[in-house]
């Protein structure tokens, strides 16, 4: 008999606000897809007890009565094989978080959301829970047959070989989709450390740069990779514990501080810690994030740790975190060679003078492919002649005044692509502003 058309899939929007969810069903009409709609964690729990095909579940975090991390928690043991997203706005990190370990969320949308991203992003779910299910059915099928093949033995070995083709295709394919989730948990990280600088413009690209720098040197030293992942979470997110400090705090010098400012300061590593604890994957690089702001010469916090009693991630970010404060932050045209200086200066004082030594070369290797802004003009580019390395000269804003880099920062692929994608929805008039050499 042929195959009878696989049925469109079914996707469930909750929010409650009713013309989000008209504005969603619109989005839709042309989509081959099923769109129901509830106004409710309640509602739609009554609406998956009766429809338990549903394959993408959408909902929004913050709504009256349930809110969409507990919704998720309890759509899981009705539908465990839907994918599961939150939306949510860039403050609510720990709801987020919430969402992703309680809910078991595949990944979070920003809102307000881009309309194309968000059809792209229900299309790729929706593949994925049909992938799920086509192997689920292949694989029982699998089963069956095992038993007939060894009633008909050898007329049967060129099916199984067939068959064991197909599975390992599909199996393929699974492993690509775990490659992808993979690839989404990195993005969840990387966005939390976007909203982190989003909440203190002064740390803008920060975490992605002390990130980037750590991972050099952890290559550098010939750490396992296992190690080298977890440097990278931690360094990423070594800020998230600054997001209950108040404004003022945030924007103050800690050299300026009265006791009890650098008292609540000093905790922010801890906070860190805790707000990462509750995800079971997350706690070695929340150990990492704790012990960042210890000293090498044992005068730091929050535990007042000494030398090799450091964790050795928590020491390289705590050299990486030195330096990018130093280099990306100065309008200087000597800034690397004074922001080398400043880390020989600390060795063996607040910092290992061993990661200060392997770090070195290659951060020096790194920004020699940027324009030295010894003897640099400065020059107006346009964003599509704008590469790897440049450092801007001026602040990078939006059209509207929205921060995107700071001056001195240096440009990277994600920045770029960043930029351009502001550019489609919030156009500057003018090009960036970077130092060239003459």
């Amino acid at each position: 008999m042929p195959e009878t058309e696989a049925p469109n899939p079914h996707i469930l929007f909750v929010d409650d606000e009713e013309n989000i969810l008209k504005s969603v069903k619109r989005l839709f009409l042309d989509e081959p897809m099923e769109v129901f709609t509830a106004l409710s964690g309640e509602e739609a729990l009554g609406l998956l007890a009766k429809n338990r095909g549903v394959a993408v579940i959408v909902s929004d975090q913050r709504m009256p009565g349930m809110s969409g991390a507990e919704f998720l928690e309890k759509a899981k043991e009705l539908v465990p094989d839907a994918v599961r997203i939150v939306l949510t706005g860039y403050a609510d990190v720990k709801a987020a978080v919430d969402a992703i370990n309680k809910g078991g969320a595949a990944r979070y949308i920003g809102k307000p959301w881009n309309d194309e991203e968000l059809v792209a992003v229900i299309r790729d779910a929706a593949s994925r829970h049909a992938l799920v299910q086509e192997n689920r059915r292949l694989t029982e099928i699998v089963h069956r047959q095992n038993a007939e093949l060894r009633r008909w033995n050898s007329q049967l070995e060129v099916m199984v070989q067939q068959q064991t083709m197909e599975l390992s295709k599909k199996n393929e394919e699974l492993k690509g989709f775990n490659d992808r989730l993979k690839s989404n948990f990195r993005d969840i990280i990387e966005s939390l450390a976007g909203l982190l600088e989003l909440r203190d413009e002064s740390t803008l690209s920060h975490s992605r740069n002390v990130s980037e720098m750590s991972v050099l040197a952890a290559w550098a030293m010939g750490l396992p990779a296992a190690e080298v992942e977890q440097i990278t979470v931690a360094s990423l997110l070594h800020d998230i514990g600054k997001i209950g400090m108040s404004d003022l705090l945030l924007l103050k010098n800690p050299e300026k501080m009265t006791a009890d400012e650098r008292r609540d300061y000093m905790q922010h590593s801890v906070r860190g810690q805790s707000a990462i604890h509750q995800i079971e994957d997350l706690r070695p690089a929340g150990v990492l994030i704790r012990h960042h702001h210890e000293a090498y010469n044992g005068t730091g916090f929050p535990d007042g740790l000494k030398g090799g009693d450091i964790p050795v991630g928590s020491r390289i970010i705590a050299a990486a975190n030195f330096f990018e404060m130093k280099f990306s932050r100065s309008s200087d045209p000597n800034a690397l060679s004074l922001a080398m200086n400043a880390l020989r200066e600390q060795a063996g004082k607040t910092l290992d003078p061993e990661i200060c030594h392997i770090l070195e070369k290659p951060l020096r290797e790194k920004f020699a492919t940027a324009p030295s802004r010894t003897g640099a003009v400065e020059r107006e580019i346009p964003l599509k002649d704008l590469s790897a390395g440049m450092i801007a000269s001026r602040d990078i804003r939006s059209g509207t005044g929205v921060l995107l880099l700071k001056k001195g920062a240096v440009l990277d692929a994600k920045s770029i692509q960043a930029i351009k994608r502001y550019e489609q929805v919030d156009p500057g008039s003018s090009g960036v502003y970077v130092w060239l050499g003459k």
